[in-house]
């Protein structure tokens, strides 16, 4: 039974990205980061996979993906916002929102706060439901627009090279989708964490020669 639905949101995913391209990847995004259970990990290297037979651009792909998963973090965001907490409690199974998800993406916003929003965007799970406490918080609607469309670039842009290095074989992340989830998260945190250091480290730097001088 799993392995059919699981076919069957493969059909769909790749039938909608062959037939409309940019938009298919920005309309299954939408739903993937709305939490309709649309997995990126179909969604993006299949599109990779697209890239790799000339079809379709990585960086094109890459943009439209993080586009499609901000206004899907906005309607999620709004659900948080203007339902509150016993609302999405209460309702988000009808949204395809389960109450152990919502637990966990509270715990990760309650640590880190407006920045796990950004965070967030490149960990397996916690990464679809962190809008909504989110929006039940009344976080900053900029800020969580831009940390939600920034945030979301490492993640899609990882999945899709993955595709597109894969090329016809791009179905075997699907396979290894958890482990890869993980893989891929603690890489991107890795990268982030080290472009962050170092430009702390320089501006540093920069601050102790400008002193010395």
């Amino acid at each position: 039974m799993i392995a059919q639905l699981i076919e069957i949101i493969i059909q769909f995913v790749t039938g909608t990205i062959s037939a409309v391209g940019y938009f298919g990847v920005f309309f299954l995004m939408i739903l993937e980061s709305a939490c309709i259970p649309i997995p990126s990990e179909i969604i993006m290297p299949f599109s990779g996979f697209l890239v790799s037979a000339g079809k379709l651009n990585i960086f094109g792909v890459t943009f439209f993906a993080a586009l499609g998963n901000l206004v899907g973090a906005v309607i999620t965001y709004a659900i948080g916002y203007w339902g509150g907490r016993p609302f999405v409690l209460k309702y988000g199974r009808y949204f395809f929102i389960k109450e152990k998800e919502v637990h966990h993406a509270e715990k990760f916003f309650e640590k880190w706060g407006d920045f796990a929003v950004f965070i967030a965007r490149n960990l397996p799970i916690v990464r679809t439901f962190i809008s909504l406490p989110a929006g039940v918080a009344e976080m900053n609607f900029p800020k969580f627009a831009v940390y939600s469309f920034i945030g979301s670039i490492p993640w899609c842009f990882g999945l899709a090279y993955l595709g597109f290095l894969l090329g016809s074989n791009w179905l075997i992340i699907r396979k290894y989708g958890d482990i890869l989830d993980i893989v891929v998260g603690i890489g991107i945190i890795i990268f982030i964490g080290k472009v962050i250091y170092d430009y702390y480290s320089d501006k540093n730097g920069n601050g102790k020669k400008q002193t010395a001088i």
